[in-house]
């Protein structure tokens, strides 16, 4: 009866352990390439979204939809923004035509 020392015992299942691991390494490698094909950088918020975020192209940039809302907002808005910055001249011509008095 031959004897079997523990080492050579253990050898095999740390080979398929090794194997497996490296078989699992490549599946990533593949699956990380697939998804870098997918991914999308914001070019304002500068965050990496893959296609389950909404994103538009505009120019040769990509712009997520949380981006987009809050341009949309700031243009909407864009109109009392004006007329407070006009308003906001008119008293500082005022008050610099009162000072000057």
């Amino acid at each position: 009866m031959p004897t079997t020392n523990s080492a050579s015992v253990a050898q095999p299942p740390e080979r398929r352990r090794v194997l497996r691991t490296l078989a699992e390494g490549r599946r990533f490698e593949a699956y990380a390439e697939q998804q870098t094909a997918e991914m999308r950088l914001c070019a304002l918020c500068q965050k990496v979204f893959y296609r389950r975020k909404p994103m538009k192209l505009i120019g040769a940039r990509w712009v997520c939809i949380d981006c987009l809302r809050s341009l949309k907002e700031s243009l909407d808005t864009l109109d009392r923004w004006e007329e407070m910055t006009a308003l906001h001249d008119e008293i500082e011509r005022d008050v610099h035509g009162s000072l000057r008095r």
